[in-house]
C-alpha cells in the first residue's frame, strides 16, 4: 500500500497511460458486515470490466488488466481495512490506499484517474508540513488531519557535520556562513561572505547551525515553491529562532513549535502535536473562501467564476488560486488541450472524465488550493466556485 501525499497525487496524474480505472469502495472495519467487503469489491471489479468492454477492450484483456487488483482478494487483506479502499489501475500503475473516511461507492474508467476524493484528505483535512530539526538528523514530513508521511527532499542535508564539511574545513579552520534572500539576518552581513576561525565556542557554534539551516531552507525552497500549507518546526526549542532567521517560506508557523527530541520521537506523536497547532487554521477555511468569493464577485473585478468551462480552462492555464468543488458530484465531459474545447455531457460517455475532478487536480498541481465541500455549501446552487490569480 502506498502512502497518500501531494507527491503521490502528482505521480498518479503525471505518470499514467490510458485506460485508467479508479475504484472507491466503502469498507466495514468490524462486525459481521465485514463479510460484505470482498463482495462489494468483486461487484465493482466486474463493473470496471464492463466499462473496459465498452471502451472496445477485449474481455479477456480487461480481465487481465484488472488482475493486480484481484490479487488483493485474500482473507488477510480484508481483515486490515479502514473506512474506504481506493484502487487505481492503468497500464503502468497499480496503487491502492486505505482511507480513514468513507466515500461513496464509485467506478470511473477514463483517460485519467479520478482523484477528487483524495483531495478532500490532502487539502480539506488540514495539509501541513513538519520540519524536525536536529544537528544530527533532519527529517521532513507531510501530514493531514488523518495521516503523516516522511518525505525525501532533494539536496536536503541530513546533519550539521556533513552539511558544513567539518572534516575538510577543520584543516583550514574556516567556516562559511550564508544569508538567505529575505531573511532577518543582520543586513550588514554580505551573503555568503562571513568567515570565522574554527573555534567551538557558543557563538561560533550558533553560526554553524545558522549556516546549516540556510542549506535546509534552500532545499525546502524548491520543494515548497508553490505550497500554501503551514510548516511547523519540531526539535529543541533553542533551534527555532535560529531556523526562523534562515527561513524564507511564507507559511512557517512562528508562534508555536513542537518541543521534542526528534531523534527518537515517533511520527504519530509529531502528527498529534502538529495537528493541534494547525487545526484552527483549517476549521473555517472553506467558509472563509466562500465569503471571499462572494466579496470579490460583488466587486466586479472578473477574478471569480462559477462557469465550469471557464474554470476548467483557467485551472489548466494556472490561473486558479482557490477552488471550491462538491466532492460527491460529477460532471462528465472531456477537454482537448490542442483546441481548448470543453465538452460537458449530461451522462458519462466512454473516455469521459469528471470535469470537476479535472479542474480540482490541475488547480492543486499548479499551486492553487482546492476545498471539496457538500453541494449545499456552494452559494446559489452553482457547480463550482473559483477565485483567479488575475
Amino acid at each position: 500500500m502506498n502512502s497518500l501525499s501531494i507527491q503521490e497525487l502528482k505521480s498518479l496524474v503525471e505518470s499514467t497511460q490510458a485506460p485508467c480505472v479508479s475504484l472507491y469502495i466503502p469498507m466495514q472495519k468490524a462486525g459481521a458486515e465485514i463479510r460484505q467487503n470482498p463482495i462489494r469489491f468483486k461487484n465493482l471489479i466486474r463493473e470496471a470490466e464492463e466499462r473496459l468492454d465498452k471502451m472496445e477492450m477485449r474481455h479477456t484483456d480487461a480481465v487481465d488488466f484488472l488482475q493486480p487488483a484481484k490479487e488483493l482478494d485474500t482473507n488477510e487483506f480484508w481483515q486490515q481495512q479502514d473506512h474506504c479502499l481506493a484502487i487505481f489501475v492503468s497500464p503502468n500503475i497499480f496503487r491502492y490506499y486505505q482511507l480513514p473516511i468513507e466515500f461513496e461507492e464509485l467506478v470511473v474508467v477514463s483517460n485519467q484517474f479520478h482523484l477528487k476524493p483524495l483531495l478532500h484528505l490532502i487539502n480539506n483535512d488540514g495539509r501541513f508540513f513538519v520540519l524536525a530539526l536536529s544537528q544530527d538528523n533532519i527529517r521532513f514530513f507531510e501530514g493531514t488531519h488523518y495521516t503523516i508521511n516522511e518525505l525525501e527532499v532533494e539536496n536536503l542535508p541530513k546533519n550539521l557535520e556533513e552539511a558544513l564539511n567539518y572534516d575538510e574545513t577543520a584543516k583550514t579552520g574556516q567556516f562559511r556562513i550564508g544569508t538567505s534572500k529575505g531573511s532577518t539576518s543582520n543586513p550588514s552581513s554580505q551573503p555568503g561572505q562571513f568567515h570565522g576561525q574554527g573555534s567551538r565556542d557558543r557563538d561560533q557554534h550558533q553560526k554553524d547551525i545558522l549556516q546549516f539551516f540556510y542549506l535546509i531552507n534552500e532545499a525546502l525552497h524548491e520543494r515548497l515553491r508553490d505550497a500554501k500549507a503551514p510548516l511547523v518546526l519540531a526539535g529543541v526549542e533553542y533551534l527555532f529562532p535560529i531556523y526562523k532567521e534562515a527561513n524564507t517560506y511564507h507559511n512557517l508557523v512562528v508562534e508555536e513549535g513542537i518541543a521534542a527530541n526528534v531523534d527518537i520521537v515517533k511520527p504519530e506523536e509529531l502528527h498529534e502535536q502538529a495537528w493541534t497547532i494547525v487545526e484552527p487554521t483549517y476549521v473555517q477555511t472553506p467558509q472563509a473562501i466562500t465569503e471571499l468569493y462572494q466579496q470579490i464577485t460583488g466587486e466586479g473585478t472578473g477574478r471569480t467564476s462559477s462557469d465550469l468551462k471557464e474554470i476548467i480552462l483557467a485551472a489548466y492555464y494556472k490561473r486558479v488560486d482557490y477552488l471550491l468543488v462538491p466532492v460527491a458530484q460529477q460532471v462528465w465531459g472531456d477537454f482537448d488541450p490542442e483546441t481548448m474545447a470543453v465538452d460537458l455531457h449530461s451522462e458519462a460517455q466512454p473516455d469521459d472524465q469528471d470535469m470537476l475532478d479535472f479542474a480540482a487536480v490541475h488547480t492543486l498541481l499548479n499551486g492553487g488550493a482546492v476545498y471539496t465541500v457538500d453541494p449545499e455549501e456552494l452559494p446559489n446552487g452553482i457547480p463550482a466556485a473559483a477565485i483567479f490569480r488575475y
